[in-house]
């Protein structure tokens, strides 16, 4: 299993949520623990970061994450940002 690490942007996000929407999320990170690629691997600016997304309550959702120390033998997985597409990149370029 990997160390889940979370930043502060991404807790921010998670605790605007209602308790049943935590645990759709919490369904995603514990997707993402035991299967580290499951998401999207951006390119250019954001090399490095998976995006994965999932739905809660019929809407699209996008979580943010990079694999430590590498995406082959991964040991943590920090978990950067979550929201819908609206802006998510352009923000998230903010944040690495």
């Amino acid at each position: 299993m990997l160390d889940i690490l979370v930043t502060p942007t991404f807790a921010k996000a998670v605790k605007k949520l209602h308790a049943k929407d935590k645990a759709v999320v919490d369904k995603a990170v514990q997707a993402i623990a035991n299967q580290p690629t499951i998401g999207e691997e951006k390119k250019g600016d954001l090399a490095g970061i998976f995006v994965y997304k999932f739905k809660v309550n019929k809407q699209e959702v996008l979580l943010a994450y990079q694999l430590h120390p590498d995406k082959f033998s991964p040991s943590s997985v920090r978990l950067f940002s979550l929201g819908s597409h609206e802006n998510f990149y352009t923000e998230l370029k903010r944040l690495t």
